[in-house]
């Protein structure tokens, strides 16, 4: 029996998350403080006090669920389990936990995730959506031969599908037609974990290059393999990839699962991967971090 941490990605930000931990917690008070100082703005302030536009903007939305979860992590004072996990930006956060990357690197890492993410593409240019419904096998037989693919494997019947605003709306409409119950386009400015964020990735693997990163004091689940990884070279490289590659999450929750792993705990804002986990498998007890 053993358990993993797991982080949230893109999605799961709201304006106020954090603020009361902020305002009674030392630990998580030093950790935006932190990310402040890091990226040389009050993020903090748009975290707490922001309008959701703001906030959900690319560059600020990325350290900002980062430094909520970090800072509610280290405000439970729990102990790392045997495992971390992230979901696509959560990765960051995971590898963060188990200190294989500072604090302040991770956000300005971030920050540079999200405006490479956002150049890449200009706006209007590019489209993410779920699909409903459907298997990924269906999906990549839809996307062959479009500028697009799957971003994200999150569960049995919940797909998403990114790239060029014209091939996503028209794997859509197929998509309805091959039996999909809803298809729908998601609220992000920016195609995520696609051939069109080529110009990120490379962005970002100059940027990982820069930064130190060291062996994580916790077993790493990885986005790209749905399996552990070690190697911080492959580690690096896996961070850069992930930019034009899908998540393949259902297939790491199933691996969890093969791993002996009975307890998920969900750390930061929102209660995605909690759902996600029983969609998955009955093998593993999911839930939030607990103060």
């Amino acid at each position: 029996m053993s358990s993993v941490f797991v982080f949230p990605g893109q999605g799961a930000q709201s304006v106020g998350m954090g603020r009361e931990l902020y305002e009674t917690n030392a630990a998580a008070r030093a950790v935006f403080d932190a990310v402040d100082d890091a990226l040389n703005q009050k993020l903090s302030d748009i975290i707490f006090n922001g309008s959701m536009d703001e906030l959900t903007l690319t560059a600020n939305v990325q350290p900002a669920i980062m430094a909520t979860s970090i800072a509610m992590l280290r405000a439970s004072n729990v102990a790392l389990p045997e495992y971390v996990a992230g979901h696509s930006l959560g990765e960051y956060t995971a590898l963060c936990a188990a200190g294989a990357i500072s604090l302040a690197d991770t956000a300005r890492l971030l920050r540079i995730r999200g405006n490479a993410m956002q150049a890449a593409a200009p706006v209007g240019s590019g489209l993410t959506a779920v699909v409903l419904g459907l298997d990924v096998p269906t999906l990549n037989e839809i996307c062959a031969g479009k500028n697009c693919s799957v971003a994200n494997d999150n569960c049995p019947g919940q797909v998403v599908v990114s790239g060029a605003r014209a091939d996503v709306e028209s794997v859509l409409e197929l998509a309805k037609g091959a039996g999909a119950r809803r298809a729908m386009p998601l609220a992000l400015s920016v195609p995520v974990h696609c051939a069109m964020q080529s110009p990120a990735a490379d962005a970002m693997r100059a940027a990982l290059e820069s930064v130190e990163i060291h062996a994580p004091t916790a077993k790493f689940i990885s986005n790209k393999t749905a399996d552990v990884m070690t190697d911080v070279n492959e580690i690096r490289e896996s961070l850069a990839y992930q930019m034009t590659h899908g998540v393949r999450w259902r297939e790491s929750v199933l691996r969890m699962a093969d791993l002996g792993i009975t307890d998920m705990i969900e750390v930061g804002p929102g209660n995605v991967l909690t759902g996600l986990a029983g969609r998955i498998t009955d093998k593993i007890n999911a839930k939030k971090l607990e103060f």
